[in-house]
């Protein structure tokens, strides 16, 4: 699912990024033209060094132009993903990603910028937020609320009635319970699980989950 009326530009050439071409390569699969005249990346100007990534060109910041380029920010830590938008010109326009393969059903509203990867499942009357990332094989249940930029690594699983902030991040393999909410910047860990609710900002490992405090070292 993705209006192409423009050329789409996806910032960022990092290992998201360029999962993100193959994504729309398989969405632009079996229609005319190329991947090259449909996408390009952008990178800030001190990255740029002329050379194309993936076989497609690769444009500095100075020259993005909202009249010629839909854009898509394609970079993983929630809060620089807001900071690149909030930068953008304001006449800039978002594409939404959404790949063939996941499974969506008609009452699951998407916010723009959104990009949904392969094998994911979002089930019924869930709104997901502008910004959002949800990777490969991420599973949403019914009546869930996603706030704006929030991420999810693969196979992470979200139990129904769940109520989501802005900025959460979820790390690969993590779940949380059925009618949890959670607040704003809030980042579960790798496996993490979440059983109640999380009303203070900060980062979440374990099972059950814990915050982790500062100066505490990951062993």
């Amino acid at each position: 699912m993705m209006e192409l009326r423009k050329k789409i530009c996806i910032f960022g050439t990092g290992g998201f990024g360029r999962e993100v071409l193959g994504c729309i390569a398989d969405v632009l699969s079996g229609t005319e033209g190329g991947l090259e005249e449909s996408a390009c990346f952008m990178v800030d100007d001190e990255f740029h060094d002329g050379e194309k990534v993936m076989g497609v060109d690769v444009i500095p910041r100075s020259q993005f132009d909202p009249q010629l380029f839909d854009i898509v920010v394609a970079v993983g830590d929630p809060h620089l993903r807001r900071a690149i938008v909030d930068l953008l010109p304001p006449k800039t326009t978002f594409t939404t990603i959404i790949h063939p393969s996941a499974i969506l059903s008609t009452s699951v509203k998407v916010g723009e910028g959104s990009i949904i990867t392969a094998g994911v499942i979002l089930t019924c009357n869930i709104v997901i937020g502008r910004h959002a990332h949800l990777n490969l094989q991420t599973t949403i249940g019914h009546d869930c609320v996603i706030g704006d930029y929030f991420t999810s690594a693969p196979a992470v699983n979200i139990s129904g009635t769940c109520r989501f902030g802005d900025c959460v991040y979820f790390g690969t393999n993590a779940a949380v319970r059925e009618g949890v909410t959670i607040c704003n910047d809030v980042t579960i860990g790798m496996g993490g699980i979440v059983l109640k609710d999380i009303c203070m900002a900060g980062v979440y490992i374990g099972n059950p989950v814990r915050k982790l405090e500062v100066g505490h070292k990951l062993s």
